[in-house]
């Protein structure tokens, strides 16, 4: 396994027990992996790297994860949330081409200070002021703003989930369409850093070698998920959000 992913031994048991922990996470409450994936993997290699590595595993569990509703389910979410997706797909391109440019605390900063603030706000009751049925403009402007965070960081979850919890999605809807609308993410985000050099030789077989703990983590997951009443699952989305947010604000203002 070093061979595959030029880490030592130790160090690759690290890299797996994150992988595990970010599919359990996503399997509960349908995101996350990105977050710890980022913020554990970024203790032991470079954010670029960390980047890298995810994005592999995210490709393939938000598959499982939008499929498992069925095909009929994942298509009508497609439709739903078009403009949302069209416009996180452009800015996710346009943005992904700056990460060779950016330092490596600005990344965690960019990634941290939003989904802090979000997490935050959401557990003392105040919530994005999102319409039940938003209109395409505030689907656009919300994928915009994902796009952006996505391309640069791997993270488009947070404004995702934002607006799904604003509208009073049910959990297993809400499950299915992060699924949909970050398998989509992840495979732009494949694409991109293909292109922009993030993704290659070096770092191709650490993200291969993260796919088999990440989807591990997500059964297990999809386990918990199954006994979570609708307010469990929303109380546990804001803090799982919390946590990571502040973990990746302490990195990038370099406290640890």
């Amino acid at each position: 396994m070093e061979e595959m992913t030029g880490l030592a031994p130790g160090l690759v048991a690290l890299a797996l027990g994150v992988g595990f922990l970010a599919g359990l996470l996503k399997g509960c409450i349908g995101f996350g992996l990105p977050t710890v994936m980022i913020a554990g993997l970024s203790l032991i290699v470079a954010p670029d790297v960390a980047l890298a590595a995810l994005a592999l595993p995210a490709l393939v569990s938000n598959g499982w994860q939008a499929l498992r509703g069925g095909t009929a389910a994942a298509w009508a979410s497609l439709r739903r949330f078009r403009v949302f997706l069209l416009a996180g797909f452009v800015m996710m391109v346009i943005s992904a081409q700056f990460v060779p440019y950016l330092p490596p605390r600005l990344m965690l900063l960019l990634i941290g200070v939003p989904i802090f603030l979000f997490a935050g706000f959401a557990l003392m009751g105040r919530h994005l002021p999102i319409p039940a049925d938003p209109s395409q403009r505030v689907q656009g402007t919300v994928g915009a703003v994902s796009g952006v965070i996505g391309g640069v960081t791997g993270m488009w979850g947070p404004p995702t989930v934002a607006l799904l919890t604003a509208m009073g999605t049910e959990k297993g809807d809400q499950l299915r369409i992060q699924g949909v609308i970050y398998g989509l993410g992840a495979v732009t985000l494949v694409g991109s850093h293909l292109v922009s050099g993030v993704l290659n030789a070096q770092t191709v077989p650490l993200s291969l070698a993260m796919i088999p703990p990440a989807l591990a983590g997500m059964w297990a997951g999809f386990r918990i998920h199954d006994r979570l009443d609708q307010r469990q699952f929303q109380r546990l989305t804001h803090v799982a959000l919390l946590i990571a947010g502040g973990l990746l604000l302490g990195r990038g203002i370099g406290l640890f």
